[in-house]
């Protein structure tokens, strides 16, 4: 829906969503006066009298109000930028905030790409910007102990790993109701806070079917077993994300909350034919949910496959919605869709060469989260769904970033005639991400704790999505000097900013419950490509001045952290994690080395 206004947006808060004419048509309606719909068809734009449900909390519209109103600004300011400087994609003016509707602007578009998708933050095939690209990089050729350790790359390291393997003989663990509740509220207080798919009501069938032992056939067994497989794993990652000393106590619950998970998992695994067979909302919760498991395992591979299968399934079921379709089961399946995107988009940041599954290129026709109960608390509810809507802006921001700087062909990250104006846009754009975060997700830009989770979990993709949009600065920068030639003082500062981002993202990477849950294998790679960068420009006299204070401390406290977490799932260590610990620590040895000459 798109605001015109602080005014007429408040004098059409009671009217429906849609003019009368779209909702007959079941078309997508922007709500203007008239909509573009009917000035097409020449038609009275009339809203009947539905009323906007009152759930939707101040706080929301107040973010949808400002984020329209900043898109307006931009889209002013683009249009300025482009009669006077070099073309920019015009999907940079596409505001990331825009949390309720992805919103279209009427500009020229990148030759060959469809108009209908200019709105869409795709993220290009085959870009530049992955660990891999850099290692690639000339600076690393003579780097024999860097390329000793990379022994292939990240697709054939996992593609050769040992089958995922049943361990159980099929025999559910027993658990007391007080058990059921912990395992429950800890799914609830992580899993469904980070990726609010799980309603209530689906919560309380899965206490009521694992209390009862109702577990032997069907979607719903599967979908309960999931659901406690993954409470399971979060109690295990909320006690090593604790950061402290276990006692032999907690480190025997530790091991039990670990068997728990693989129990679970197994009998949950067994039954997964079943959803892969169904093309129902429970059937897609299955897929999605083995997903975030297989996440958990640090098995990239078979994560992204259930994440394809799930984003796949969820766009059949939304393109052909049936009459008696239940609201909350619409909701949901919206909320998995956003999921996957998010997710799909992480691991194509890493593996470039993945085939996509197109929810990409339809993500500006999704609406985003609205309204469904799933946490027991109306507060947390809230913070959860406002938090989601966060992470899904970012994501979208990112994959911009990808596409306008890196991709093949057509990125102009490596034109200083082009990409500093996209720069500029991309960074406005990102300030403007922080500046209208929720209170309880607010961050400072330094090494200082942040006052929640959450809060510092965004912090993270907020430096890493600073240090990919100021990377081609660095990237000249290295150029110029390699060629022997000065480096101007904008090019200098932009080669800073992009080190003091990335330095700061490593030196702020802490145990959050979601890294150890579902992005260690993603951190591990980001975080290998931060020492990549600090060694590339270690070696460049000119350039050194621009690493922080404390740069050579970085090595040993990521070597700590993602060798404790490779070890947490107890189903074997990932050899592309423990390829880029390699990574790490050798980078490390090498910039100390030559921080110290």
């Amino acid at each position: 829906m798109s605001l015109e206004g602080d005014s007429d947006f408040r004098k059409r808060k009671r009217t429906s969503h849609a003019c009368d004419s779209c909702r007959h048509r079941k078309v997508r309606c922007d709500g203007r006066q008239p909509c573009a719909t009917c000035s097409t068809t020449g038609e009275d734009c009339l809203f009947g009298a539905e009323a906007i449900p009152k759930s939707k909390s101040d706080l929301i519209l107040d973010v949808a109000l400002r984020s329209e109103n900043m898109l307006r600004e931009m889209s002013a300011q683009l249009h300025t930028l482009l009669a006077s400087a070099s073309p920019v994609d015009p999907r940079v003016a596409s505001s990331p905030l825009a949390f309720f509707s992805p919103t279209t602007i009427e500009s020229t578009h990148r030759p060959g790409s469809p108009p209908d998708q200019i709105s869409n933050a795709i993220l290009s095939q085959f870009h530049s910007s992955t660990t891999e690209s850099i290692l690639a990089w000339p600076h690393f050729k003579e780097s024999h102990a860097l390329r000793q350790n990379y022994r292939g790359s990240v697709f054939h390291l996992e593609s050769l790993r040992a089958p995922f393997k049943h361990r159980s003989s099929g025999i559910l663990p027993y658990v007391s109701k007080a058990e059921v509740d912990r395992i429950l509220h800890s799914f609830e207080r992580n899993i469904n806070f980070w990726y609010p798919t799980l309603s209530r009501a689906t919560s309380t069938e899965v206490e009521m079917q694992v209390l009862s032992n109702s577990l032997d056939e069907g979607t719903n067994a599967c979908l309960a077993l999931l659901v406690m497989a993954l409470g399971c794993a979060s109690e295990l990652i909320h006690s090593v994300a604790a950061d402290s000393r276990a006692d032999p106590i907690e480190l025997e619950q530790q091991h039990r909350w670990q068997l728990m998970s693989g129990l679970y998992f197994d009998l949950a695994f067994r039954k997964i034919h079943l959803a892969q067979a169904e093309c129902t909302t429970e059937a897609v919760q299955c897929l999605f949910f083995t997903a975030l498991f297989f996440a958990f395992l640090q098995r990239p591979i078979q994560a992204w496959s259930f994440i394809s299968a799930a984003a796949i399934k969820c766009r059949l079921l939304l393109s052909y919605p049936a009459s008696e379709s239940v609201p909350t089961q619409l909701e949901c399946l919206r909320r998995i869709f956003w999921s996957c995107y998010i997710l799909e988009s992480d691991y194509l940041a890493e593996l470039a060469a993945l085939p996509q599954t197109g929810i990409a290129d339809i993500e500006s026709l999704i609406p985003l989260p609205g309204e469904y109960h799933t946490h027991s608390s109306p507060a947390i509810e809230e913070q959860s769904s406002l938090y989601f809507l966060a992470c899904i802006s970012m994501r979208r921001l990112l994959n911009r970033v990808h596409d306008l700087l890196y991709a093949r062909n057509s990125g102009v990250a490596s034109d200083i005639h082009q990409f500093p104006s996209v720069v500029a846009e991309l960074d406005h754009q990102l300030e403007k991400w922080k500046d209208l975060l929720p209170p309880p997700f607010q961050f400072s830009v330094n090494r200082d704790p942040a006052h929640a989770i959450e809060a510092g979990f965004l912090r993270q993709r907020y430096l890493a999505c600073k240090s990919v949009i100021y990377r081609p600065y660095l990237t000249w920068a290295l150029s110029l000097t390699t060629r022997g030639e000065p480096v101007t003082s904008m090019v200098y500062e932009g080669c800073k900013t992009c080190l003091e981002a990335c330095c700061l993202h490593a030196q702020n990477l802490h145990s959050f419950p979601q890294t150890i849950m579902v992005d260690t294998w993603i951190c591990s790679l980001s975080m290998a490509s931060v020492m990549l960068i600090a060694l590339a420009t270690a070696r460049e006299g000119s350039l050194r001045r621009c690493l922080p204070p404390g740069v050579t401390e970085i090595g040993p406290n990521l070597s700590k952290n993602l060798t404790r977490w490779m070890q947490v799932p107890g189903y074997g260590v990932s050899p592309s994690v423990l390829q880029s610990v390699r990574l790490i620590e050798d980078a490390g040895i090498s910039l100390q080395t030559i921080l110290d000459a």
